[in-house]
Protein backbone atom coordinates (compact mmCIF):
# COMPACT_ATOMS: atom_id res chain seq x y z
CA UNK A 1 0.00 0.00 0.00
CA UNK A 2 1.19 3.66 -0.59
CA UNK A 3 2.98 5.05 2.13
CA UNK A 4 0.68 7.88 4.00
CA UNK A 5 0.23 9.89 6.98
CA UNK A 6 -1.89 7.54 8.61
CA UNK A 7 0.93 5.03 8.45
CA UNK A 8 1.73 7.19 12.29
CA UNK A 9 -0.95 5.04 14.18
CA UNK A 10 -3.67 6.73 15.41
CA UNK A 11 -4.71 9.64 12.92
CA UNK A 12 -7.06 9.63 10.32
CA UNK A 13 -7.83 12.12 7.71
CA UNK A 14 -11.02 12.87 5.82
CA UNK A 15 -12.08 15.13 2.87
CA UNK A 16 -14.89 17.35 1.90
CA UNK A 17 -14.84 18.23 -2.17
CA UNK A 18 -17.01 20.58 -4.03
CA UNK A 19 -15.91 19.88 -7.73
CA UNK A 20 -18.64 22.69 -8.49
CA UNK A 21 -16.90 25.86 -6.87
CA UNK A 22 -13.49 24.07 -6.86
CA UNK A 23 -13.31 23.94 -2.98
CA UNK A 24 -13.41 21.73 -0.34
CA UNK A 25 -11.83 20.86 2.77
CA UNK A 26 -9.46 18.24 4.49
CA UNK A 27 -9.40 17.58 8.58
CA UNK A 28 -6.54 14.90 10.10
CA UNK A 29 -8.17 13.63 13.58
CA UNK A 30 -6.38 13.15 16.15
CA UNK A 31 -6.48 9.78 18.48
CA UNK A 32 -9.35 10.07 21.07
CA UNK A 33 -7.26 11.58 23.51
CA UNK A 34 -5.37 14.50 21.47
CA UNK A 35 -2.32 14.88 20.18
CA UNK A 36 1.00 16.83 20.84
CA UNK A 37 1.48 19.58 18.18
CA UNK A 38 2.86 23.19 16.96
CA UNK A 39 3.29 25.28 14.12
CA UNK A 40 6.00 27.25 12.09
CA UNK A 41 4.79 30.18 9.91
CA UNK A 42 6.79 29.91 6.99
CA UNK A 43 4.88 32.59 4.52
CA UNK A 44 4.00 35.70 4.91
CA UNK A 45 0.31 35.86 4.03
CA UNK A 46 -1.45 33.26 6.00
CA UNK A 47 -5.37 33.05 7.43
CA UNK A 48 -5.05 31.06 10.78
CA UNK A 49 -7.05 29.99 13.89
CA UNK A 50 -6.29 28.74 16.62
CA UNK A 51 -2.38 28.84 16.26
CA UNK A 52 -2.09 30.40 19.70
CA UNK A 53 -2.78 27.16 21.49
CA UNK A 54 -0.31 25.16 19.91
CA UNK A 55 2.87 27.46 20.94
CA UNK A 56 4.93 25.81 24.18
CA UNK A 57 4.01 28.32 26.32
CA UNK A 58 0.08 27.60 26.02
CA UNK A 59 -2.23 25.78 28.75
CA UNK A 60 -3.23 23.53 26.47
CA UNK A 61 -1.14 20.60 25.97
CA UNK A 62 -2.63 18.72 23.12
CA UNK A 63 -5.08 19.46 20.25
CA UNK A 64 -7.97 17.25 18.70
CA UNK A 65 -7.72 17.93 15.19
CA UNK A 66 -6.52 19.98 12.52
CA UNK A 67 -8.05 21.49 9.49
CA UNK A 68 -7.05 22.46 6.31
CA UNK A 69 -9.22 24.40 4.09
CA UNK A 70 -10.18 26.09 0.82
CA UNK A 71 -12.28 29.24 0.65
CA UNK A 72 -9.25 31.65 1.91
CA UNK A 73 -10.38 33.17 5.64
CA UNK A 74 -14.39 32.23 5.08
CA UNK A 75 -13.37 28.73 4.91
CA UNK A 76 -12.14 29.08 8.39
CA UNK A 77 -15.78 28.74 9.66
CA UNK A 78 -15.46 25.05 8.24
CA UNK A 79 -13.46 24.43 12.13
CA UNK A 80 -16.81 24.94 13.82
CA UNK A 81 -18.34 21.82 12.43
CA UNK A 82 -15.13 19.84 13.21
CA UNK A 83 -15.51 21.22 16.56
CA UNK A 84 -19.25 19.71 16.49
CA UNK A 85 -18.31 16.58 15.84
CA UNK A 86 -15.32 16.14 18.00
CA UNK A 87 -17.82 17.40 21.09
CA UNK A 88 -20.45 14.92 20.12
CA UNK A 89 -18.03 12.49 20.86
CA UNK A 90 -16.76 14.33 24.08
CA UNK A 91 -13.30 15.10 22.80
CA UNK A 92 -11.72 18.00 23.29
CA UNK A 93 -9.99 20.32 27.07
CA UNK A 94 -11.72 19.43 29.77
CA UNK A 95 -12.96 22.81 31.36
CA UNK A 96 -15.13 20.99 33.99
CA UNK A 97 -18.09 21.95 32.37
CA UNK A 98 -17.32 20.06 29.21
CA UNK A 99 -14.91 19.63 27.02
CA UNK A 100 -13.46 22.39 23.90
CA UNK A 101 -12.09 20.67 21.15
CA UNK A 102 -9.22 22.69 20.33
CA UNK A 103 -9.24 22.61 16.35
CA UNK A 104 -5.89 25.06 14.95
CA UNK A 105 -6.46 25.74 11.14
CA UNK A 106 -4.97 27.27 8.49
CA UNK A 107 -6.69 28.23 5.04
CA UNK A 108 -5.36 28.60 0.97
CA UNK A 109 -6.86 30.97 -1.51
CA UNK A 110 -9.49 29.21 -4.19
CA UNK A 111 -11.91 31.78 -4.85
CA UNK A 112 -10.92 33.02 -7.92
CA UNK A 113 -11.80 29.06 -10.13
CA UNK A 114 -15.60 28.72 -9.35
CA UNK A 115 -18.38 30.13 -7.46
CA UNK A 116 -18.55 32.19 -4.45
CA UNK A 117 -18.75 29.50 -2.44
CA UNK A 118 -16.32 27.78 0.52
CA UNK A 119 -16.30 25.17 3.04
CA UNK A 120 -18.95 25.01 5.35
CA UNK A 121 -19.05 23.89 9.34
CA UNK A 122 -21.08 21.12 7.43
CA UNK A 123 -18.60 20.14 5.20
CA UNK A 124 -16.49 20.57 7.95
CA UNK A 125 -18.24 17.64 10.26
CA UNK A 126 -19.01 15.54 6.95
CA UNK A 127 -14.64 15.62 6.56
CA UNK A 128 -14.68 14.07 9.87
CA UNK A 129 -17.17 11.59 9.14
CA UNK A 130 -15.57 10.44 6.23
CA UNK A 131 -11.93 10.08 8.05
CA UNK A 132 -10.05 7.03 7.61
CA UNK A 133 -6.23 5.17 7.58
CA UNK A 134 -7.18 5.67 3.36
CA UNK A 135 -6.24 8.95 1.89
CA UNK A 136 -6.90 10.53 -1.36
CA UNK A 137 -4.53 12.67 -3.21
CA UNK A 138 -4.76 14.59 -6.14
CA UNK A 139 -7.76 17.27 -6.51
CA UNK A 140 -9.68 16.42 -3.17
CA UNK A 141 -10.59 18.26 -0.29
CA UNK A 142 -8.81 21.24 0.40
CA UNK A 143 -6.71 20.86 -2.72
CA UNK A 144 -9.62 21.19 -4.86
CA UNK A 145 -9.10 24.48 -5.73
CA UNK A 146 -5.17 24.40 -5.56
CA UNK A 147 -2.79 25.36 -8.40
CA UNK A 148 0.78 26.23 -8.87
CA UNK A 149 3.14 28.15 -11.59
CA UNK A 150 1.21 31.28 -10.69
CA UNK A 151 3.60 33.37 -12.12
CA UNK A 152 1.96 34.39 -15.50
CA UNK A 153 -1.60 34.96 -13.87
CA UNK A 154 -4.01 32.26 -14.43
CA UNK A 155 -3.81 31.28 -17.90
CA UNK A 156 -0.40 29.73 -17.54
CA UNK A 157 -1.09 28.36 -14.29
CA UNK A 158 -1.41 24.35 -13.80
CA UNK A 159 -3.54 22.42 -11.24
CA UNK A 160 -2.19 20.99 -8.40
CA UNK A 161 -4.12 19.34 -5.01
CA UNK A 162 -3.33 17.09 -1.77
CA UNK A 163 -0.05 15.16 -1.80
CA UNK A 164 0.86 12.42 1.47
CA UNK A 165 3.84 10.20 1.58
CA UNK A 166 5.79 8.76 4.77
CA UNK A 167 9.20 7.77 5.40
CA UNK A 168 10.11 4.46 8.56
CA UNK A 169 13.31 3.50 10.00
CA UNK A 170 13.54 1.50 12.86
CA UNK A 171 10.08 1.70 13.81
CA UNK A 172 10.07 5.78 13.91
CA UNK A 173 7.50 6.38 11.55
CA UNK A 174 6.92 10.37 9.92
CA UNK A 175 4.31 10.99 7.79
CA UNK A 176 3.28 14.18 5.62
CA UNK A 177 0.18 15.53 4.10
CA UNK A 178 0.42 18.41 2.01
CA UNK A 179 -1.73 21.04 -0.34
CA UNK A 180 0.30 22.98 -2.62
CA UNK A 181 -1.44 26.31 -3.76
CA UNK A 182 2.27 27.62 -4.71
CA UNK A 183 2.64 31.04 -6.39
CA UNK A 184 6.06 29.47 -7.89
CA UNK A 185 7.06 25.82 -9.62
CA UNK A 186 7.01 22.09 -9.00
CA UNK A 187 10.33 20.69 -9.06
CA UNK A 188 11.49 16.92 -8.79
CA UNK A 189 14.29 15.71 -7.09
CA UNK A 190 16.36 15.96 -10.47
CA UNK A 191 15.79 19.57 -10.08
CA UNK A 192 13.48 19.47 -13.29
CA UNK A 193 9.97 21.70 -13.57
CA UNK A 194 7.23 19.22 -13.40
CA UNK A 195 3.81 21.58 -12.37
CA UNK A 196 4.57 25.36 -13.24
CA UNK A 197 4.03 28.43 -14.65
CA UNK A 198 3.53 27.98 -18.88
CA UNK A 199 3.87 30.53 -21.81
CA UNK A 200 3.01 28.68 -25.40
CA UNK A 201 3.20 25.30 -23.31
CA UNK A 202 6.76 25.54 -22.04
CA UNK A 203 7.84 26.19 -18.37
CA UNK A 204 9.30 29.69 -17.87
CA UNK A 205 10.98 29.17 -15.03
CA UNK A 206 9.28 31.43 -12.51
CA UNK A 207 12.79 32.07 -10.36
CA UNK A 208 14.78 32.41 -13.66
CA UNK A 209 11.81 34.86 -14.95
CA UNK A 210 11.37 37.14 -11.95
CA UNK A 211 14.90 36.98 -11.12
CA UNK A 212 15.46 39.12 -14.25
CA UNK A 213 12.92 41.07 -13.74
CA UNK A 214 9.98 39.68 -14.90
CA UNK A 215 6.58 41.24 -14.07
CA UNK A 216 4.29 38.92 -12.29
CA UNK A 217 1.07 39.27 -13.82
CA UNK A 218 -3.01 38.39 -13.17
CA UNK A 219 -5.04 38.14 -10.00
CA UNK A 220 -2.25 35.83 -7.92
CA UNK A 221 0.41 37.91 -7.60
CA UNK A 222 -1.90 39.40 -4.53
CA UNK A 223 -0.89 38.56 -0.88
CA UNK A 224 -2.89 35.75 0.71
CA UNK A 225 -3.88 34.42 -2.97
CA UNK A 226 -1.06 31.44 -2.57
CA UNK A 227 -0.09 29.05 -0.03
CA UNK A 228 1.34 25.29 0.65
CA UNK A 229 0.21 23.99 4.12
CA UNK A 230 1.73 20.86 5.96
CA UNK A 231 1.26 18.68 8.40
CA UNK A 232 4.08 16.55 9.41
CA UNK A 233 3.26 13.41 11.79
CA UNK A 234 5.48 11.13 13.63
CA UNK A 235 4.90 8.95 16.60
CA UNK A 236 8.37 9.63 17.86
CA UNK A 237 7.98 10.88 21.44
CA UNK A 238 8.19 14.70 20.96
CA UNK A 239 7.25 17.25 22.98
CA UNK A 240 6.06 20.53 21.97
CA UNK A 241 9.58 22.88 21.45
CA UNK A 242 10.92 19.63 19.45
CA UNK A 243 8.28 19.80 17.52
CA UNK A 244 8.56 23.68 16.60
CA UNK A 245 12.31 22.44 15.42
CA UNK A 246 10.36 19.90 13.50
CA UNK A 247 8.43 22.12 11.88
CA UNK A 248 10.96 24.49 11.27
CA UNK A 249 13.35 21.98 9.37
CA UNK A 250 9.94 20.88 7.25
CA UNK A 251 9.64 23.75 6.26
CA UNK A 252 13.12 23.45 3.75
CA UNK A 253 11.67 20.76 2.35
CA UNK A 254 9.33 23.50 0.49
CA UNK A 255 12.24 25.24 -0.61
CA UNK A 256 13.69 21.74 -2.25
CA UNK A 257 10.28 21.41 -4.78
CA UNK A 258 8.81 24.26 -4.93
CA UNK A 259 10.35 27.63 -6.60
CA UNK A 260 10.28 30.28 -5.87
CA UNK A 261 9.19 29.83 -2.33
CA UNK A 262 8.08 31.89 0.39
CA UNK A 263 7.35 35.32 -1.28
CA UNK A 264 5.78 38.50 -0.32
CA UNK A 265 2.68 36.52 -2.30
CA UNK A 266 2.50 33.13 -0.36
CA UNK A 267 1.33 32.22 3.10
CA UNK A 268 3.09 28.85 4.08
CA UNK A 269 2.59 27.33 7.39
CA UNK A 270 3.55 24.06 8.81
CA UNK A 271 1.80 21.84 11.97
CA UNK A 272 4.39 18.92 13.14
CA UNK A 273 2.21 16.12 15.17
CA UNK A 274 3.17 13.50 17.66
CA UNK A 275 1.22 10.53 18.77
CA UNK A 276 3.21 8.02 20.04
CA UNK A 277 6.08 7.29 22.05
CA UNK A 278 8.98 5.61 19.85
CA UNK A 279 11.95 5.95 20.79
CA UNK A 280 14.29 7.71 17.54
CA UNK A 281 18.22 7.24 17.27
CA UNK A 282 18.31 11.19 17.27
CA UNK A 283 16.24 14.33 16.91
CA UNK A 284 17.93 15.31 13.59
CA UNK A 285 16.63 11.29 12.00
CA UNK A 286 13.38 12.57 12.54
CA UNK A 287 13.22 16.33 11.14
CA UNK A 288 15.37 14.57 7.62
CA UNK A 289 12.75 12.02 7.34
CA UNK A 290 9.99 14.80 7.82
CA UNK A 291 12.08 16.64 4.84
CA UNK A 292 12.05 13.16 2.53
CA UNK A 293 8.44 12.76 3.16
CA UNK A 294 7.07 16.35 2.92
CA UNK A 295 9.42 16.22 -0.59
CA UNK A 296 7.67 13.49 -2.19
CA UNK A 297 4.43 14.44 -1.06
CA UNK A 298 4.68 17.97 -2.30
CA UNK A 299 5.58 15.93 -5.79
CA UNK A 300 2.66 13.84 -5.31
CA UNK A 301 0.35 16.70 -4.98
CA UNK A 302 0.76 17.96 -8.62
CA UNK A 303 1.57 14.76 -10.55
CA UNK A 304 -1.65 13.13 -9.04
CA UNK A 305 -4.25 15.80 -10.13
CA UNK A 306 -6.29 15.78 -12.57
CA UNK A 307 -6.48 18.79 -15.28
CA UNK A 308 -8.93 21.27 -16.62
CA UNK A 309 -9.23 22.47 -19.77
CA UNK A 310 -8.01 25.79 -18.41
CA UNK A 311 -5.70 24.30 -16.12
CA UNK A 312 -4.19 20.77 -17.40
CA UNK A 313 -2.41 18.91 -15.31
CA UNK A 314 0.65 16.80 -15.89
CA UNK A 315 0.99 14.60 -19.32
CA UNK A 316 1.98 11.19 -18.84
Amino acid sequence: MTPRITDVSGLLVGHTTDPVAQTGCTVVLAPATGMRAAAFVRGRATGTRELDALSPRHLVPAVHAILLTGGSAFGLGAADGVMRWLSERNRGFDVGVGVVPIVPAAVIFDLALGPARWPSADDGYGACEAAGVNVAEGAVGVGTGATVGKVLGKAGAMKSGVGTWSEERDGVVVGCLVVVNAFGDVRDAENNIIAGARSDNEFVDARRYLADGGPPGGSFARSGTNTTLVVVATNAQLERQSLVSLAEMTADALAQRITPVGTQYDGDVIFAVSVGDAEPATPVSVELLAQLATATAIERSVRLSAGTAEMPGLAG
